[in-house]
């Protein structure tokens, strides 16, 4: 088969754009490091604070049972991303978030991370989240404890 012949098969596929939903900006706690582990090394990261804040979003952190499990192999500079927060709108819906994603630890301490979130919420006024799959892409500074990153929506 050849090239075009492939392609032709994708033609009525539009190509994906994206659409800034928020900017977020998270303050870490400290880093829990399981080094001994017997599959991976795991950084375990608090999050003691996180804002969002976008066109048609501002919420912030929710309690205290958020965290980043960071599982990171022998003797890299890339580590998977694990996270589970629940955030609050300015107007009082609960919403869940998760995402998994990439770190790349920087000697200089400042970590390039990209994600993949979703969100949950059964407040009709935030379900547009419900049906999204997002993408961030932003730095985490290791020394002064934040994370910062643009939002997106893919559509």
């Amino acid at each position: 088969m050849g090239k075009a012949a492939f392609t032709d098969r994708f033609a009525g596929i539009s190509e994906a754009r994206l659409e800034l939903i928020a900017h977020v900006e998270a303050q870490l706690g400290p880093t829990h490091d399981l080094r001994d582990a017997p599959f991976s090394r795991w950084l375990i990261v608090d999050v003691i604070g996180a804002r969002m804040e976008g066109p048609r979003i501002r919420a912030s952190l929710q309690g205290s049972a958020a965290a980043d499990w960071v599982s990171v192999g022998a003797g890299s500079d890339i580590g998977a991303l694990d996270v589970r927060a629940t955030m609050k709108t300015d107007d009082g819906v609960l919403i869940f978030s998760e995402y998994r994603g990439r770190v790349r630890f920087g000697a200089d301490g400042l970590n390039h991370v990209v994600t993949s979130p979703r969100f949950e919420t059964g407040d009709p006024r935030y379900a547009w989240l419900n049906g999204l799959q997002c993408v961030g892409k932003g730095v985490s500074n290791a020394r002064e404890r934040w994370l910062r990153y643009r939002l997106y929506a893919v559509v």
